[in-house]
């Protein structure tokens, strides 16, 4: 195992100017990630001067087999924290052979929303909260609890401390590293209020940063639990009960609200919010109806509510925020296996471009 781990950790750049490129994009359930290798001849730091890169569509759910071939289109370049040196990941999305997006390629038309006039002008600042439970691989069952079993009721785990309390850390800590080395603006970690239930933030980040951004932690979490064999969900109820779900809080802002007197944008934007309150939640992420409950720190799925300070409600304004006349709010209701391309575009078209 040895010679395995040094040949893995080989530093190619004592022998060679070839770097390896790992392009990663969103296979056909909207969720799942995917991936494969190329090399190339000389590091690359300008997404625009890589190639683009054909796959098997018809294997991930997103071509027929009789005409299979889908491209990718590279977006977003990432220092890689698994082999290091110049090799980097790639985030991409995915065009048909003729350019035209595929079903399913939601960062195409959140970079429409986001290149808007109007939505660049107010440059939106996101902080997204990536809550998500680590399983064991065997028996999917939380990390930590005894198989078939409960573990004592929530209380002492939400930031815990202790080999009875924090589950998994050596996996969190390893992922707060690998995304900072990565370049993506990771901003801290905790525990959750279910045990083997983490969370991650990513911010702030402007515009379709942000989805880039929490796409590629989410590949690289992914790539760290394969490696512990543990097993990732995003899931947005793991286990049914008197047990927190797992949610994607986010927090949002623009120019005009970090302005002085931009609490009545603030009030004007949440107004908007409430009137598409049916369209946000239908693109906020499946199962999240078993989520929000009005219990576990949730609001209502078919109730919109607001309110400073409240954890309970579907947009929550921050003391700071309201003291201050300016500032962010947070939108509580995207479930853990949200889309970030979606959330954050509409919320920008819903705030800046929609007219009731």
């Amino acid at each position: 195992m040895s010679l395995l781990t040094d040949l893995i950790n080989l530093n190619l750049t004592e022998t060679t100017e070839k770097i390896i490129a790992e392009y990663v994009w969103i296979g056909g359930s909207g969720l799942d990630l995917r991936s494969k290798a190329r090399t190339l001849s000389a590091p690359v730091s300008d997404p625009a001067k890589l190639p683009k890169w054909n796959y098997d569509g018809s294997s991930t759910n997103q071509a027929p087999g009789d005409d299979s071939e889908v491209i990718l289109y590279p977006q977003a370049i990432f220092k890689d924290p698994f082999r290091r040196g110049n090799n980097i990941l790639v985030m991409c999305d995915a065009y048909t052979p003729a350019g035209e997006p595929i079903p399913g390629n939601n960062r195409f038309n959140a970079a429409k929303i986001f290149s808007h006039p109007e939505v660049a002008a107010e440059v939106p600042w996101y902080g997204i909260e990536q809550e998500y439970t680590l399983l064991q691989k065997d028996v999917k069952w939380p990390l930590g609890w005894p198989v078939g079993g409960f573990p004592g009721p929530q209380g002492p785990y939400y930031c815990g401390v202790g080999a009875d309390k924090s589950f998994g850390r050596d996996i969190v800590d390893a992922h707060y590293k690998a995304c900072l080395y990565a370049g993506i603006n990771i901003s801290g970690i905790n525990g959750e209020v279910m045990p083997g239930q983490w969370e991650f933030q990513v911010g702030p980040t402007v515009g379709i940063a942000a989805g880039d951004q929490i796409w590629m932690a989410r590949y690289i979490l992914e790539r760290i639990t394969e490696i512990a064999g543990v097993v990732l969900t995003f899931d947005p109820k793991p286990i049914q009960g008197d047990w927190n779900g797992a949610g994607a809080h986010t927090n949002y802002s623009t120019k005009s609200m970090r302005n002085d007197g931009g609490i009545n944008v603030i009030k004007k934007a949440i107004e908007n919010l409430g009137k598409r309150h049916k369209e946000h939640i239908a693109a906020y992420g499946e199962g999240n109806e078993r989520r929000l409950t009005g219990r576990h720190e949730t609001a209502d799925i078919n109730t919109f509510s607001w309110g400073v300070a409240n954890r309970g409600a579907s947009i929550r304004v921050g003391r700071d925020t309201e003291k201050e006349g300016k500032g962010y709010f947070e939108d509580r209701r995207p479930a853990s296996n949200m889309d970030p391309y979606v959330v954050t575009s509409m919320i920008a078209e819903t705030t800046i471009l929609w007219k009731p």
